[in-house]
């Protein structure tokens, strides 16, 4: 795919623990060469209700992966255009390759409300439960340090100066 190129399908395939999680069908808006954004609907079944934020059908979901960088920045808004906010995924830098877009969740996350009010960090007990640290010490410590970079953007300029 080249730079620059959008109204292209890929498969988004989110792995996690060496299997794979979801595979969906998504829109590439842009491809910078560095940056992948694509768009798709909510692609789990269902309604996923985290208590801070409901995932459902008709939501719409931007996605923002870098090739050079350990996260990726989804914007969630609903069916209508509301924005609900932003959930961040700390993965390995992202792959495309044969129309597929390979992701690696690094189980650590950020949510990030609409208005900027609550920002969590989530999921810290699952990354340390991992092993990760022990198994690829240079790979936690870039997940840990990420996650430590989204949260400081998300509390101070936001985080869509990092989308523009």
């Amino acid at each position: 795919m080249s730079a620059g190129s959008a109204d292209t399908a890929l498969l988004v395939a989110l792995v996690k623990a060496g299997r794979t999680k979801i595979r969906y069908p998504a829109d590439v808006v842009r491809d910078d060469g560095v940056r992948v954004t694509v768009r798709a609907p909510w692609a789990a079944p269902g309604v996923r209700d985290f208590g801070f934020v409901r995932f459902e059908p008709g939501d719409v979901f931007t996605e923002h992966y870098w090739r050079d960088r350990w996260f990726a920045v989804k914007e969630v808004r609903t069916g209508e255009g509301g924005l609900k906010g932003w959930y961040c995924d700390i993965t390995r830098p992202a792959v495309l390759r044969d129309g597929q877009l390979l992701v690696e969740d690094l189980d650590l996350d950020l949510w990030v409300s609409a208005d900027g009010s609550s920002v969590l960090r989530l999921d810290e007990d699952e990354f340390e439960e991992s092993g990760l640290a022990e198994r690829d010490p240079a790979a936690a410590g870039a997940a840990r340090r990420a996650l430590d970079e989204l949260e400081r953007l998300a509390r101070t300029e936001g985080l869509a100066s990092l989308l523009v």
